[in-house]
């Protein structure tokens, strides 16, 4: 059985290969493609019956190359006008709903995407319970709304 697996050992590299790619797809961040790339010389090798710690210092050396010279490009030419803005960023430009009237000068609460906020208007106006409002500015747990026409 062993020397099935040391004849066959191109196939747990394209395994790992095809396993990184798959789990590229839910990052998109070019990391875990590097992995997969850097499987290949080391199925490559094994084709050629070279030693299996050979093959491991192959793997690792063509992934570490990968990281540091093809991922940057990547970002830089697939990510070119893609800002991916995370956490409560996200929110800014947002579309809810009152929950709680918005006092003009003070504060209530905004539905958005199922989380509760605590909210103040944008400007000196009441926003009653129901009206529909864009989130314009995020201030710690605060957000900022105006009044969607």
């Amino acid at each position: 059985m062993i020397e099935y697996f040391q004849a066959n050992l191109w196939q747990l590299w394209a395994l790992i290969s095809l396993v990184c790619l798959i789990l590229e797809l839910t990052s998109g961040d070019f990391f875990i493609m590097c992995f997969s790339l850097g499987a290949i010389p080391a199925l490559i090798a094994s084709l050629f019956d070279t030693s299996f710690t050979a093959q491991i210092i192959i793997f690792a050396v063509c992934s570490a190359l990968c990281i540091f010279f093809v991922r940057p490009i990547a970002l830089k030419y697939l990510h070119k006008h893609d800002e991916r803005l995370s956490n409560a960023d996200a929110l800014i430009g947002r579309e809810g709903r009152v929950t709680q009237t918005i006092e003009a000068g003070g504060f209530g609460r905004v539905a958005v995407d199922g989380d509760d906020w605590k909210a103040k208007c944008a400007t000196a106006e009441t926003i009653e319970e129901g009206a529909r409002v864009r989130i314009t500015h995020l201030d710690s747990i605060i957000v900022t709304v105006e009044r969607l026409d």
